[in-house]
């Protein structure tokens, strides 16, 4: 039996944590660099509110600021939702993360107990002490528990945990529920499907699997119609650890210098770097790209990707850091506005039993470089995200020119609010 615990409408929720003035208000939040709706509240979404809506079509819409808008804050979000994945890692015998606001529980051994209610139980705990509402899914698969998180929180009678026991309940959640929604199934293979008259889970799970290695010829469709009908196949290591690490952003001005893209680029692989040590991973390729903004069909277009392939895996930041900052000078060429970049680590594995190259291993270096690795980690958790950098990731400026195209500051983010749980300058005063 398997159990998911999702954060509901999570940027938005870690915002009301610190507001609960705002609870039952239209709250919307931003993207990088306010660009568009990344997360809704339901009043929000009941206002018509669709994610992507750029930001000047909402000011547009709502010109009297009845709808309250925050810029993205991953570093809050990141803690809070932590704090709420610690506590459900306490609660059941074997947790994997999924992502920052998902988390699936192998309950094995737990059979004998009203899952129900160990679940009612747990949510209304996790409120208590976080603040953060929680709807939990319950099932003998991965994909029916998914599927019954999304009956928890849509349908309050449920009272924040589905339990899909019985081939009876399974049935009915599966003709409710539409094939597009189903995880697993992506846009391109939904519609495919719904040309064929698959409309919901139902029509899927009831064809032969013969008929669906026939039509999609897919590992994970296979898998999803074997889980879909009550047949456990997707293994819980798959859910702890993501195969590749992209960090990307979109400038909020044009940038055109080196120096600035170069430590744009550095930042992102640092990003990169530290998260492939939080998931206890090394990668064997990094990956470069930059691009041009494409709605400005009055400059030149270009756009590139380029990779490197690594002797010897690693996570630390300063070896994926110079290699992609390798890929990124290749790739440049002046004369370009670009708008995007990003850093993409790519085979990744476990940081246990690595195969070294026997050629340039140098296993004094190595060691040195995971203490500075280790001394980062624990300076940025400890006081903050980035207080702790390398001299390359720091945006200077550019020798000839009044200011350099893009600064950390720079990235905009006029409605952020505090981190008020990662940073001492932050913390909430009581008056």
């Amino acid at each position: 039996m398997y159990a998911i615990v999702d954060c509901d409408n999570c940027y938005v929720s870690c915002e009301r944590v610190f507001r609960p003035d705002l609870n039952g208000k239209p709250v919307v939040v931003l993207s990088n660099n306010d660009g568009c709706v990344v997360a809704r509240s339901n009043e929000a979404k009941a206002l018509g509110i669709k994610a992507g809506l750029p930001f000047y079509q909402l000011k547009e819409r709502f010109p009297n600021g009845e709808i309250t808008v925050f810029s993205s804050n991953y570093e809050l979000y990141g803690d809070i939702t932590d704090r709420v994945m610690s506590l459900v890692r306490k609660a059941s015998p074997t947790f994997y993360r999924y992502s920052i606001d998902e988390g699936f529980c192998d309950l094995s051994g737990m059979e004998h107990l009203d899952l129900k209610r160990w679940g009612e139980d747990l949510s209304a705990f996790i409120w208590k002490a976080t603040r953060m509402p929680v709807s939990i899914g319950i099932a003998h698969t991965k994909t029916l528990a998914k599927m019954a998180s999304h009956y928890a929180k849509h349908y309050p009678g449920f009272k924040h945990c589905c339990y899909i026991d019985t081939d009876e309940r399974r049935q009915k959640a599966l003709e409710q529920y539409d094939i597009e929604e189903v995880w697993g199934i992506g846009r391109r293979y939904a519609a495919r499907l719904q040309s064929l008259g698959v409309k919901t889970a139902l029509d899927f799970a009831s064809h032969p699997e013969s008929w669906v290695r026939a039509m999609l010829n897919n590992v994970v469709a296979i898998r999803t119609w074997k889980e879909l009908n009550d047949i456990d196949c997707i293994p819980m290591e798959d859910m702890s650890k993501k195969k590749s690490i992209c960090t990307s952003r979109s400038f909020p001005g044009m940038v055109t210098d080196l120096t600035a893209l170069r430590t744009s680029i550095s930042n992102f692989a640092a990003r990169c770097a530290e998260k492939l040590r939080k998931q206890q991973s090394v990668a064997q390729t990094v990956c470069v790209f930059i691009d041009t903004n494409r709605f400005r069909e009055d400059l030149p277009q270009y756009w590139n990707m380029g990779e490197e392939r690594l002797l010897t895996p690693t996570n630390s930041t300063q070896q994926i850091v110079q290699t992609a900052t390798r890929c990124m000078e290749r790739i440049f060429r002046q004369g370009y506005h670009y708008k995007r970049a990003g850093v993409i680590a790519m085979g990744i594995s476990p940081d246990t039993g690595i195969q070294t190259n026997f050629i340039d291993y140098d296993a004094e270096r190595h060691e040195k470089l995971k203490r500075l690795d280790e001394v980062l980690d624990k300076v940025n958790r400890e006081y903050g995200s980035e207080t702790l950098v390398l001299g390359s990731q720091q945006y200077t400026k550019p020798e000839g020119k009044g200011k350099a195209d893009v600064f950390r500051d720079s990235i905009k983010h006029d409605f952020r609010s505090p981190c008020y749980t990662t940073r001492w300058s932050d913390i909430p005063e009581a008056e």
